[in-house]
């Protein structure tokens, strides 16, 4: 039932198109190093899963071995790139014409695989058994629909944040995402294809049947061609997206004149489908009669869904099927039966990935050797088509081209990730401070100022690789490439989710290292850590000569002034590039007097008064003088007051951010000519932990396990978020069990203005939790 009609018995109806020319390098890409494959064919599309290997270059940092003699004359350390193989899953969505072309690609692509099975499932797979094990020379192993359906609705929840969404035709953003729940279970899939399943998922592996109807999209389907003459199932909905049923419908005030409201029932309800056409002596439109069938069937399913989400006590109910595949009408019309016989209760979600499910779950039943579960996985947004790409009501043009292909690729993450312990809800927790899918004006200025530093950020990367004179070339590439996602959000700013300047930063980082830029800024924070190392004893001596309370105040503007050193930022790269002797003291100079933008610094101050922290989990930033003599400084003194402090840095890099590979050799410098931290060191009261990303934003629900388990294990009571990514782009709203700092400059002069601030404002943000003394309500808002 995964999709409407089963398969056409009509070979004439899928004509084998050979006529397309499909382009490698976007169209089942990496095939030379795939592995295992697995595929889903319905009525009318097909999905194709496979799993390769990806060679790609990383940036690696090795510290030179400093003994006496060479410490004055060599680097800190030295910096190679390597090649490292990783895991990626691509699936790809095409028409039931194109799958002979297809299969002549992959076998003529294909140069060697482990698999001697394809695993399959869909309607399809018996129709197209034969041709599959011609082409490719591997035995069909067919898999349960529902069980693999499943297996990718689970797989998806759990890996991609932004997967599940509700939709609102009216509203100014049609598509609101939800965070996912850390426990996705137990939830209600209801899927519509010929006719209707109802599943109950409550683990892993343990879902059940527990209804269904026969009504679903074969019936509109079907009843729609008999009433309209018309076959093809989105041409159907086309007309429905067109009509009026009201001219077919009996509503309730065509009966009582009015609304009834001794039932509580509106005028404009639908009484009784087609009830005009039974006394009405005049012809329908084909579009009013679409839309009514389109109502009466999506009204049953709404209602049947509701009754056993409630007799379940179920309140997650995810749609999916044939008959949703991502039309805004069909999704308008379930949402509305949802809310009326819910009374808003119940959400229908919708899923960003549903029509990939049946091949992800097929995938996953042939790789179970290698359990794709154990770890944690990523959508790539660099290599994955956005949502509505192939929408007739969003997109017609790319809908009427021949051959349209629709993608998904995820990487395999080095280590499993999980939410910070310390969220006080993990299922309300939203990372980013702006959803830009909601903000017209906000969108448009974060989208036109990535397209203009965009040939900035194509001159960093070929600048960092001067001994590869193929360089330039991938840098062009890679620009094409940016610039064409930047205009898809433009089009499509839901396409990958609820966007933001997160999502903005991640993609670009994706590209980037999809044309093998690992680390554009590696030589630029090698050159600032080496200068910054310097001056380092000097900074912390000078501390030492200050009051207790001075030396307070001077070791947050320490933090705050190193914060203004971010390449990421325009105002302050142009400033570092015209003006390399551009300082720590000058960046004082630059910053915003008391009071600040948003000021909980006397609070602070108080609680230094107080006991010392048990253990402090600190989220850095930069490179250079923004860790080495804002943040180290800091550390420094709360290790002194008895706090030990977990410093979590980017486990890959992203901008001028300081990698932990980076800072394991930094803090190891500052041991060897600082005491305190060497003690802290020896002790296990300073620990360096990587945060499992590789963003210049933070999302706390997605930390390396290691982290979140040092976490707790330390009995964490302080949070420190550092940095204009880490603490406004995102986390600003983070509501912690524990007590957070959340340090920032803001950076870029539009948003400085937007917050009723200027350039270089400064946001200090010290909470406390509801029901503990000291509690501050700082709050920042767009003016």
């Amino acid at each position: 039932m995964a999709e409407c009609g089963g398969v056409d018995s009509n070979p004439s109806s899928h004509t084998m198109d050979k006529s397309i020319t499909l382009p490698p390098d976007e169209i089942f890409r990496n095939l030379e190093n795939a592995k295992r494959f697995a595929i889903d064919i319905g009525g009318s599309l097909t999905k194709l899963a496979y799993y390769s290997t990806v060679q790609h270059k990383v940036a690696k940092v090795r510290s030179f071995d400093h003994t006496a003699k060479e410490a004055a004359s060599d680097k800190l350390y030295e910096i190679s790139v390597q090649e490292e193989v990783t895991a990626r899953l691509h699936f790809i969505k095409f028409e039931n014409a194109y799958i002979e072309t297809c299969l002549d690609f992959i076998k003529d692509h294909l140069v060697n695989t482990d698999t001697k099975v394809i695993k399959a499932t869909g309607g399809g797979a018996h129709k197209f058994k034969e041709l599959i094990e011609r082409k490719l020379g591997l035995k069909v192993d067919k898999e349960d629909e529902m069980t693999c359906l499943i297996k990718g609705c689970n797989f998806v929840l759990k890996n991609i944040p932004h997967e599940a969404f509700v939709y609102a035709k009216h509203a100014d953003s049609e598509f609101r995402f939800q965070t996912t729940n850390p426990d996705i279970f137990p939830y209600l899939l209801v899927n519509i294809g010929s006719g209707v399943s109802i599943v109950k998922v409550e683990s892993e592996d343990k879902f059940e049947r527990i209804g269904g109807s026969s009504i679903g999209g074969g019936t509109f389907w079907g009843l729609g061609a008999l009433l309209t003459k018309t076959k093809r199932f989105d041409e159907l909905l086309q007309l429905a997206s067109k009509g009026q049923h009201t001219s077919v419908d009996m509503l309730v005030k065509d009966i009582y004149g009015g609304s009834y409201g001794y039932l509580g029932l509106t005028g404009d309800l639908i009484a009784s489908s087609f009830g005009k056409s039974a006394t009405a002596d005049k012809e329908f439109s084909k579009e009013d009669m679409a839309k009514s069938l389109l109502h009466m069937i999506s009204n049953d399913i709404g209602q049947l869904a509701c009754l056993y989400a409630k007799l379940h006590n179920l309140s997650r109910v995810y749609f999916g099927g044939f008959f949703i595949r991502g039309h805004p009408v069909t999704m308008h019309t379930i949402t509305y039966s949802i809310n009326f016989f819910t009374k808003g209760e119940v959400q229908a979600l919708f899923l960003r990935h549903e029509g990939y499910l049946g091949a992800i779950g097929a995938f996953l039943k042939g790789a179970e050797e290698d359990n794709p579960n154990q770890y944690s996985w990523g959508e790539n947004y660099a290599g994955s088509s956005g949502l509505m790409s192939v929408s007739p009501d969003m997109n017609p043009m790319q809908r009427a081209r021949s051959g349209t292909f629709d993608m998904l690729e995820m990487d395999r993450l080095e280590r499993q990730l999980m939410n910070l312990p310390l969220l006080q809800d993990p299922s309300s927790y939203i990372p980013d401070t702006v959803d830009l899918t909601e903000d017209a004006l906000a969108r448009e200025y974060w989208l036109d100022c990535f397209e203009e530093a965009l040939d900035g950020v194509v001159k960093r990367a070929v600048a960092s690789q001067p001994d590869m004179p193929e360089a330039a070339l991938r840098a062009e590439k890679f620009r094409q490439k940016y610039r064409h996602k930047l205009q898809t959000l433009r089009n499509q700013p839901f396409a990958y989710g609820s966007l933001t300047v997160r999502s903005l930063l991640d993609t670009r980082e994706h590209c980037l290292n999809e044309f093998n830029f690992p680390d554009p800024y590696s030589k630029i924070k090698q050159r600032e850590n080496d200068v910054a190392l310097k001056y380092y004893q000097k900074a912390v001596k000078s501390l030492e000569e200050l009051s207790w309370e001075e030396r307070q105040f001077a070791l947050v503007r320490g933090v705050l002034a190193g914060n203004v050193f971010d390449w990421g930022a325009k105002a302050v790269s142009d400033v570092l590039e015209s003006d390399p002797e551009f300082g720590f003291e000058q960046a004082k100079r630059q910053l915003e007097e008391r009071p600040w933008l948003v000021d909980s610094y006397d609070q602070w101050l108080e609680r230094l008064k107080g006991p010392p922290h048990k253990c402090a989990l600190f989220f850095v930033d930069n490179s250079g003088v923004d860790i080495i003599l804002g943040v180290m400084p800091f550390v420094r003194e709360l290790l002194s007051r008895g706090t030990e402090v977990v410093l979590a840095s980017n486990s890959g890099p992203a901008l001028n951010d300081v990698t932990n590979g980076e800072l394991q050799i930094l803090t190891e410098r500052i041991a060897a000519m600082d005491p305190v931290i060497q003690a802290s060191l020896s002790e296990d009261r300073l620990t360096l932990v990587q945060s499992g990303s590789s963003s210049p934003c933070l999302d706390l629900s997605r930390l390396d396990k290691v982290l979140a388990m040092v976490a707790r294990e330390r009995q964490t009571d302080l949070v420190i978020i550092e940095g204009m990514g880490r603490a406004i782009h995102t986390n600003y709203y983070a509501m912690l069990s524990c007590e957070s700092l959340k340090m920032a400059v803001i950076k870029n002069s539009w948003l400085a203005d937007r917050l009723g601030g200027k350039l270089f404002s400064v946001v200090f943000k010290y909470e406390v939790p509801a029901g503990k003394p000291g509690q501050d309500s700082a709050a920042l808002t767009p003016s």
